[in-house]
C-alpha cells in the first residue's frame, strides 16, 4: 500500500538577494510503499531539506502535488495541516530540543499538547526511552547530553505519538561516526516494527550500510532511484 504519492512537484524561490529566482525542485515524482525504508541523497543544496519539508506539509511546493494516506495536501486547509502533521514524525539534525525541558518532558510534549492523561503520557514515554536506551538520562536537560543522547532524545520524540512516516533530515550530520551507528540502528528499529522512514543524508558509510532504496537529487532533479541504491552525486 502507498503512503506517499510525489507527483511532479516543483519549488521556486523567488529572487533575495541575487537577481535570480532559485529552484529548489524540478519536476520530482516517486512514491513510497508502507513500511519501506528510503534514503534520499545528494549535495547541499540539491533540494533534500526542501523536499522533506514539502512532504511533510511545512512548506508548499510551486506547482505539483504530495498525496499522503492518499490525501492531496494542497486541498488540506491551513487549520487542518496539524492534523497531517501528527501522522508524521520529524528529525532534525540540530535536535531542537526545548533547552527548559527535562529529556522525559521533551519526548512528552508533543502529548501534552494534544491532551492526554498524566497516565498515558507516563506510560508512553517510558516505553519509547526504553526503545532508544535513555532511560538513565529521563531527567537531564539538553545541555547535559552527548549528541548522540540529544538525537535519541529528538527520535523519541518524533514516534511519541506513534507516526505513520518519520522524515529524519541529516540526523547523523552532527555526529561522529559511533554515534551515527546508534542513530541508524534505532531507524532501523522503528522500520522493523512497520514504521515508514524516510532519511536524507550525504553520508556514504551510512548509505552502504543501510542497502535500501535509495532517491539521488542533483540540482533539484531526480537523477537515480534504485533499490537497493548506491552512493552517487
Amino acid at each position: 500500500m502507498k503512503i506517499l504519492k510525489v507527483e511532479n512537484i516543483t519549488k521556486i524561490y523567488p529572487p533575495n538577494l541575487t537577481k535570480y529566482e532559485k529552484v529548489a525542485l524540478d519536476n520530482v515524482s516517486f512514491e513510497v510503499e508502507e513500511g519501506e525504508f528510503v534514503t534520499i541523497t545528494g549535495r547541499s543544496g540539491a533540494g533534500k531539506t526542501t523536499l522533506l519539508k514539502i512532504i511533510g506539509a511545512q512548506d508548499r511546493p510551486t506547482s505539483g502535488e504530495v498525496y499522503f494516506d492518499g490525501q492531496p495536501l494542497s486541498k488540506i486547509k491551513n487549520k487542518d495541516l496539524y492534523k497531517i502533521r501528527q501522522a508524521i514524525g520529524f528529525v532534525f539534525q540540530d535536535y531542537r530540543l526545548l533547552s527548559y525541558k527535562t529529556v522525559f518532558e521533551n519526548i512528552a510534549f508533543p502529548l501534552e499538547v494534544r491532551g492526554v492523561d498524566e497516565k498515558t503520557i507516563k506510560n508512553e514515554v517510558e516505553q519509547v526511552l526504553s526503545l532508544v536506551n535513555l532511560e538513565e538520562q529521563k531527567d537531564y536537560f539538553p545541555k547535559q547530553l552527548s549528541g548522540g543522547e540529544k538525537q535519541r532524545t529528538a527520535i523519541a520524540r518524533a514516534v511519541i505519538s506513534r507516526p505513520k512516516l518519520i522524515l529524519a533530515d541529516e540526523p547523523t550530520g552532527n555526529l561522529d561516526p559511533y554515534h551515527a551507528r546508534d542513530i541508524l540502528k534505532i531507524l532501523l528499529q522503528l522500520n522493523e516494527l512497520g514504521m515508514t522512514i524516510i532519511l536524507s543524508t550525504h553520508s556514504k558509510d551510512l548509505i552502504k550500510k543501510l542497502g535500501k532504496r535509495v532517491i539521488s537529487l542533483r540540482d533539484g532533479k531526480i537523477i537515480r532511484d534504485e533499490n537497493p541504491g548506491l552512493f552517487i552525486l
